[in-house]
C-alpha cells in the first residue's frame, strides 16, 4: 500500500482538473480534488457558458431588426438584463452541480477548500495536512486590471455577470476576444459602446485578413473604435466615469470594462516550497509531458499559459490521466486546434495564419468576401462573410482555414477535422457543397487570390 493519502491530488476543480481527476479515478487511482471557489472553474461560472448565453440573447436584437424584410411585423421591445440573469444563473448553477456529481460518481474525494504546497508531496488543504504521490496543478487564471490611477473603478469580465441593468454607455478596454465579444453583446442590448485598444487592429495573433475585416462589422453595429490608444487614468466625474487617454482625449461612460489580459492563478500556492519554477508572468513551466520542475508534479490548463481554451485543457487532463494511471501514454496535440470568437458576426479559425505559414515556405491563399443570402434580403450592414484557406504550395495541404461570418464556429468545427487529418486543397475541391449555404464556399474556392511566403516576398 502507498504511504501517501492519495495517488493523485488535483488542485483546481475547473474543466482540466475535474477531467483529469475523474479519468484517473476510473483507472483505479485514489484521487482527491480541492476547489476553493466554484466547481467547473472559469468556463462554467464566469466564462464560456454564461457569456455564450448572453451572446445568444444578443442575437435576437438583430433578428428582430431583420424580420420585416422577411415579411414579419415584430414590435421590438426593451431588453431586460435582470430577467436574462435569472435564467442564465440557473443554468450555471445546474452545470456547477453536475461537476460535483461527476466527481462523486467517480469515487473522487472533494475538498471545498484552498490547497497550497508544504513540500512536493504534501499540501495544506483548508488547514488539513494531505499527502499525495502525484499532484496536478490546474488552478486556471484570472483577469487583471491595468496599472493606472483609478483602475479600481472599472469592472473585470467576472463582474459583468453581476450586472442587473445594461449601462447606457459602456467603455471596453482591450481588443482581444473577451473585450470584443462583450462589446458586441452590450451594443445589441442597447448600450453606446466605445472600444479602446493599443494596437492598430483588434485580435492580435489572428489572421491579418480577419483582423482587417472585423472593424467594419463592429462599426456597423454602432461600436466606436479607438485604436492606437494608451490609458492615462480613470476618474469619477459628475455621476459618471471619465477615462482619460494619453494625448488628451477622454471618454465618458457609465461603466468601464477592463479586458486587457489574464494571468495564471499561482499566487498563494506556495509553489516554491515544492520546487516548481514559473515564468515572469507567473505561469508554471512544464515540459512536453506537462511535468513541472518537480518530478512528481504536473500542471495543465490556463495555469501553464500555453493555449488557454477549455477543450484544450480538458483534452490535456484526460491524456495525462491515461498516461499516469491508464497504461496508455499519449499527448493531446496543440496543433490545429479550432477556436472561435463570438463577436457579431462570429469568427472561426483553425490551423496556421497566413503570416505564420508563409515563414515556413510559399503558400497559396484562397479568399472570398460576400454577403450571405440572409443579408442580401435583410440589408443589415456589416454582415459580409470572409472565408480563407492557406495552402502549402509543395504538399497542397490546407494549413489554415479562417472565417468571419454567421455560423463560423459551427462551420469551423467540421473544417477542423479535415485540417487535422491533413486534407489537401484537392480534397476540399472534390467535396460537394451543400447548397445554398455559406459553408459551401470552402469547397468552391477555385481561384487563387495570391501567393505568400519567402519566395513571393523576394519576388
Amino acid at each position: 500500500m502507498s504511504t501517501y493519502d492519495f495517488d493523485l491530488f488535483v488542485i483546481g476543480g475547473g474543466s482540466a482538473g475535474v477531467r483529469c481527476a475523474r479519468i484517473a479515478a476510473g483507472h483505479g487511482a485514489r484521487v482527491a480534488v480541492a476547489e476553493e471557489r466554484f466547481w467547473g472553474g472559469t468556463c462554467v461560472n464566469v466564462g464560456c457558458v454564461p457569456k455564450k448565453i448572453m451572446v445568444n440573447a444578443a442575437e435576437y436584437a438583430g433578428w428582430a431588426d431583420d424580420a420585416p424584410a422577411f415579411g414579419w411585423q415584430i414590435e421590438k421591445g426593451s431588453f431586460d438584463l435582470a430577467a436574462l440573469k435569472v435564467r442564465r444563473d440557473a443554468e450555471v448553477a445546474r452545470l456547477n452541480g453536475i461537476y460535483g456529481k461527476l466527481l462523486g460518481n467517480a469515487g473522487v474525494t472533494s475538498f471545498d477548500a484552498r490547497a497550497s504546497f508544504i513540500d512536493a508531496h504534501t499540501l495544506d488543504v483548508g488547514g488539513r495536512r494531505v499527502t499525495a504521490e502525484r499532484i496536478v496543478v490546474a488552478v486556471g487564471g484570472h483577469a487583471v486590471k491595468p496599472d493606472i490611477p483609478g483602475a479600481e473603478l472599472g469592472m473585470l469580465s467576472d463582474d459583468v455577470f453581476d450586472l442587473k441593468e445594461v449601462p447606457k454607455r459602456l467603455i471596453v478596454v482591450g481588443a482581444g476576444y473577451i473585450a470584443l465579444e462583450f462589446a458586441c453583446v452590450f451594443a445589441a442590448f442597447g448600450a453606446k459602446v466605445d472600444v479602446v485598444y493599443r494596437d492598430i487592429l483588434p485580435l492580435r495573433g489572428f489572421d491579418q485578413d480577419i483582423r482587417e475585416a472585423l472593424p467594419e462589422a463592429l462599426e456597423a453595429q454602432g461600436i466606436h473604435l479607438h485604436p492606437n490608444s494608451r490609458l492615462a487614468r480613470l476618474d469619477h466625474q459628475g455621476g459618471h466615469l471619465r477615462l482619460s487617454l494619453m494625448g488628451g482625449e477622454a471618454l465618458e461612460g457609465d461603466a468601464v470594462l477592463f479586458a486587457t489580459g489574464r494571468v495564471p492563478n499561482t499566487r498563494g500556492l506556495n509553489i516554491a516550497a515544492a520546487g516548481i519554477d514559473c515564468t515572469a508572468r507567473g505561469a508554471i513551466e512544464v515540459d512536453a509531458e506537462h511535468r513541472t520542475t518537480a518530478p512528481n508534479i504536473y500542471a495543465i490548463g490556463d495555469v501553464t499559459d500555453r493555449l488557454n481554451l477549455t477543450p484544450m485543457a480538458t483534452a490535456v487532463g484526460h491524456a495525462l490521466a491515461d498516461t499516469l494511471f491508464g497504461n496508455n501514454p499519449r499527448h493531446a496535440s496543440y496543433d490545429n486546434v479550432p477556436t472561435a470568437v463570438f463577436t457579431s458576426p462570429p469568427i472561426g479559425t483553425v490551423g496556421m495564419t497566413e503570416a505564420d505559414a508563409a515563414v515556413q515556405g510559399p503558400v497559396d491563399i484562397y479568399l472570398a468576401r460576400f454577403t450571405p443570402m440572409r443579408h442580401t434580403i435583410s440589408g443589415r450592414p456589416g454582415r459580409k462573410a470572409l472565408m480563407k484557406l492557406v495552402v502549402c504550395q509543395q504538399t497542397r495541404k490546407v494549413l489554415g482555414a479562417h472565417m468571419l461570418g454567421e455560423d463560423a464556429p459551427e462551420i469551423m468545427q467540421g473544417i477542423g477535422i479535415a485540417v487535422s487529418m491533413g486534407a489537401t486543397k484537392e480534397d476540399f475541391d472534390r467535396t460537394i457543397g451543400i447548397h445554398p449555404t455559406a459553408a459551401e464556399e470552402f469547397v468552391t474556392l477555385r481561384t487563387r487570390t495570391r501567393e505568400a511566403g519567402l519566395r513571393a516576398a523576394a519576388e
